[in-house]
């Protein structure tokens, strides 16, 4: 995450600022709460989880919690928004608004190697104990971008074509993720890539 800066003042130390320095243990730190979040998730739901337990998991102290975020949930919020932001884009690098782009292996091999790079944080997320608003979310954000790209909103059987292709995707990956031995990003991508190609299909024939 994009540590936010203790002091704005630069003192110079060994030819380096003291804010460099510092913003490396800031990262650190963040990087174990949110390895402590994650770890706690998967095992209770995030209403269960205190400051205080996170903060022991971590091994920080609770002070140091409340300079990065105001509780829990503020935690959980800006780390889906950062997921989002990369997932954002990722979709706008690949996608160029053609038909053809939605179903395009590239873009779905880069959105596979964005959640290898984020598996643990993605699985947890759309887990048992995860977060169903993560879950809607990403939803939301296919669903926004199928009719972006189809161009017709007034169509009155794209929202069969909407629950396939969403409903498709998003169970394909909630497996990917919770496989043992998961699939290299390329072949899964692969997978949804027919899917997408017989909504597509689907919708044409409708």
């Amino acid at each position: 995450m994009n540590p936010r800066q203790e002091s704005p003042h630069t003192i110079p130390i060994s030819g380096k600022t003291a804010p460099q320095k510092t913003d490396r243990r800031v990262r650190r730190t963040i990087t174990l709460l949110q390895q402590g979040l994650i770890k706690l998730m998967k095992e209770k739901e995030i209403k269960d989880i205190s400051v205080k337990e996170l903060s022991d998991l971590a091994d920080i102290n609770r002070g140091t919690f409340y300079l990065h975020y105001n509780d829990i949930y503020d935690m959980l919020e800006k780390i889906e928004d950062e997921l989002f932001v990369e997932f954002h884009e990722i979709l706008d690098h690949t996608m160029n608004g053609h038909v053809g782009s939605l179903a395009h292996e590239d873009t779905l091999q880069n959105v596979f190697y964005f959640l290898e790079r984020h598996r643990d944080v993605a699985q947890v997320m759309m887990g048992p104990h995860g977060d169903l608003a993560f879950v809607n979310r990403m939803k939301e954000l296919v669903k926004k971008r199928i009719y972006n790209i189809l161009d017709v909103e007034d169509d009155p059987d794209l929202i069969y074509v909407e629950s396939f292709i969403v409903s498709g995707c998003t169970g394909v990956i909630e497996a990917w993720l919770n496989h043992p031995s998961p699939k290299p990003p390329e072949k899964i991508a692969a997978i949804c890539n027919e899917l997408l190609q017989k909504g597509l299909q689907l919708h044409a024939i409708c």
